[in-house]
């Protein structure tokens, strides 16, 4: 059994510009996400993590939930909750239409919907690009970036999947855990 240096590209025959997040191409490494708006924010999460993009479609209210948690979406027998980013950084709820779309992403054995304005780009950085979020002030919110990236039009905050994750209540959805009495 043979050992690969580096990191292998796994290229979609229709788009051969399309490839793995992690390339080494000599001492540096790139990353790819897939970036989004949230009104005139630019936000991405590693492209990795995307299982699916979707136009927005009725979901299922639960009872009980943080207001972020706007319910789930039947997602071809799994229960997705769906994340309104919009209401988790603090800016009020998104008013959805057929216009908004819902990011399905991976985050360990779970999935999740993120639920944002428009799909902006493929974007393709150095991970030496990645500059720390600045903490002027103590703020729960920051903590669901992992960094800033300047690219040609603007500034790309990288949502951190797990910590925005973990911090939310969305854990619950996942059903009962096993040996706990339900």
């Amino acid at each position: 059994m043979s050992q690969m240096s580096g990191t292998s590209a796994a290229v979609d025959q229709d788009n051969p510009a399309r490839h793995q997040t992690v390339v080494e191409s000599g001492d540096a490494e790139s990353t790819e996400l897939i970036s989004f708006a949230i009104g005139d924010d630019q936000y991405g999460v590693d492209i990795m993590a995307v299982r699916e993009i979707k136009g927005w479609s009725e979901i299922t209210h639960l009872p009980k939930q943080p207001e972020y948690v706007r319910g789930v979406l039947n997602l071809r027998g799994v229960m997705v909750p769906i994340i309104d980013l919009r209401c988790r950084f603090g800016q009020g709820l998104t008013e959805a239409t057929a216009l908004h779309i819902v990011i399905i992403v991976q985050v360990e054995d779970r999935q999740v919907g993120l639920l944002a304005d428009r799909v902006l780009d493929i974007v393709s950085f150095e991970n030496s690009q990645v500059q720390p979020v600045p903490r002027v002030a103590r703020n729960g919110r920051i903590d669901f970036l992992g960094g800033l990236v300047t690219v040609e039009n603007g500034m790309i905050a990288l949502i951190d999947l797990p910590n925005l994750l973990s911090i939310s209540d969305v854990a619950g959805l996942d059903g009962p855990t096993p040996g706990n009495g339900d």
